[in-house]
């Protein structure tokens, strides 16, 4: 096709699917090599040329290949390819829950990092003494939504406070927002008569420039349901870079993302009834605690837990993230 290049917008799309099937062509090969030479270790062994740790460290590989690929055959939803808005609110409780917010933001940060995810961030309000009040972590990268969407809800944490005097055990609480980020590949509706525009100084660190120039945007959308008629103003704010216009162009990319997603839950309305004896998948649903003290994270829709409490704390979520998709994917298939 002579004009393929000429439609810029066809051709990505086009790109990106070849791309997705070249990823399971690669991922079925490296599984077929990793067999071979499985298969190769074990001969080894009969013949006394290989230890059996190294056959057992062969076997170890094929494995994780095999389940990592089970894993993403799992993630067939349109949009569990897509990137991430990820947002963190501090629950009640003042420095205590804005420190546990904090932890969280640091954690999803160092998870996005393992799997190799582009992560900014578009938003962050801090804490009044330490933490943070709130963020919104952008994430861009192969499945990110896929694999994330396990994380929303309200997170519990239960440990001695630094913050109290008394040495007291607290509970404090963060919850988690997970919306899938949308692509130019996905078609959206904007009415742009119904969005307006304030500007604000961005505060915080960044230089002079940052504090003088109005750079941080505020977007308002009069959002209509076109199902209930309901109506409800979306509001959304990003301080991301120091240039008004990509501020802005950033903040539209949310709005898209944030009315895909009103969208994306009509769709599952009617499944989400059926499931919902099953599985607790609302807003504000406790799906994860915490407990310092007692060095165990325990998740409660799948009762998997851990005893590495610092693991988890440093972004080792794929036994959780495993759990959710093993327990629930099936079920999330249209």
């Amino acid at each position: 096709m002579p004009d393929f290049w000429e439609h810029p917008k066809e051709a990505q799309i086009q790109m990106k699917k070849i791309k997705d099937i070249k990823a399971w062509i690669e991922g079925y090969e490296q599984i077929e090599t990793a067999c071979d030479e499985l298969q190769l270790s074990f001969d080894f062994f009969k013949e006394e040329l290989v230890t059996e740790e190294e056959v057992d460290q062969q076997y170890a590989q094929t494995i994780k290949l095999i389940e990592d690929l089970e894993l993403r055959n799992m993630l067939r939803r349109e949009e569990d390819k897509l990137g991430v808005v990820l947002k963190i609110n501090s629950g009640a409780g003042g420095t205590e829950s804005q420190d546990w917010a904090s932890m969280l933001m640091r954690m999803y940060l160092r998870y996005c990092e393992r799997m190799g995810y582009k992560v900014s961030i578009a938003n962050l309000l801090e804490g009044d003494e330490a933490g943070i009040k709130s963020c919104t972590i952008n994430v861009e990268g192969d499945f990110a939504y896929g694999y994330l969407k396990s994380e929303n809800g309200v997170h519990r944490l239960v440990r001695v406070s630094p913050y109290n005097a008394q040495g007291k055990r607290m509970t404090s609480f963060a919850s988690v927002f997970v919306t899938p980020l949308v692509d130019d590949t996905i078609e959206v509706k904007v009415e742009t008569a119904l969005i307006s525009w304030d500007t604000f100084r961005s505060g915080g660190a960044g230089g002079q420039n940052v504090n003088k120039v109005e750079s941080g945007v505020r977007l308002r959308y009069q959002y209509t349901d076109p199902y209930t008629g309901e109506k409800e103003e979306i509001l959304i704010e990003n301080t991301e870079t120091r240039d008004q216009p990509k501020n802005k162009e950033n903040a539209l990319r949310h709005l898209r993302s944030i009315l895909y997603e009103k969208e994306m839950n009509h769709r599952l309305e009617e499944q989400a009834k059926i499931e919902a004896g099953k599985m607790k998948i609302e807003w504000g649903s406790q799906i994860r605690s915490y407990v310092f003290d007692d060095r165990r994270v325990k998740d409660h829709r799948t009762n998997y837990q851990t005893s590495d409490v610092n693991g988890v704390m440093d972004g080792d979520l794929e036994g959780f993230v495993k759990a959710f998709l093993m327990e629930f994917a099936g079920q999330d298939q249209q």
